[in-house]
């Protein structure tokens, strides 16, 4: 018994390093490593401008102020991937994202998050974590709660809005 605890350690933490080898690019066009994440607890929520639940990009910036101090990033994914639902470029996205909502964290290059194209960062959310979170997304605005360790520790629907009060226990939770 003592042994199969440690191997699923082991696996557990070998996950979590893979998360912070992926690079990518932010919606600027600079390189950005997940390595810079270490020790974070990181929100990832694929974004688009025109779905049902883009209003929540509001409350993902006071998310973001409430607690960023005390380590969480949110991390804005934008893809086209659902209903066509966010056309524009990458320099338009940014625009709508600040100037509609304000929103100052970090957002990546718009990319697809689905099939066998989608982004790395995205593989491993889908592909590579625990059997209870693996599954393709199914919607805008899914979310992904990494914890200090690189650790996927919940996953959230489109549906779930990031004032609820069970979003502030899992974040307060991680954050300890």
């Amino acid at each position: 018994m003592k042994g199969i605890l440690i191997l699923m350690m082991l696996v557990t933490s070998a996950f979590a390093q893979e998360i912070y080898s992926i690079k990518d690019k932010t919606i600027e066009g600079k390189d950005f490593e997940m390595s810079s994440l270490k020790g974070k607890v990181v929100l990832i929520v694929n974004i688009a401008s025109q779905c049902g639940y883009t209003h929540q990009l509001e409350n993902l910036e006071a998310l973001y102020q409430k607690y960023k101090a005390r380590g969480l990033v949110v991390l804005g994914v934008p893809t086209n991937d659902f209903g066509g639902q966010t056309p524009e470029d990458d320099q338009a996205m940014k625009e709508f994202c600040t100037k509609k909502y304000k929103v100052t964290f970090p957002l990546l290059a718009k990319k697809t998050i689905q099939g066998k194209d989608k982004r790395e960062l995205y593989k491993y959310l889908t592909e590579k974590t625990a059997k209870n979170f693996q599954a393709e997304v199914g919607w805008n605005f899914e979310k992904f709660l990494i914890n200090k360790k690189g650790e996927v520790t919940a996953r959230m629907r489109s549906s779930f809005e990031p004032m609820e009060s069970e979003m502030f226990s899992k974040i307060e939770a991680e954050l300890k």
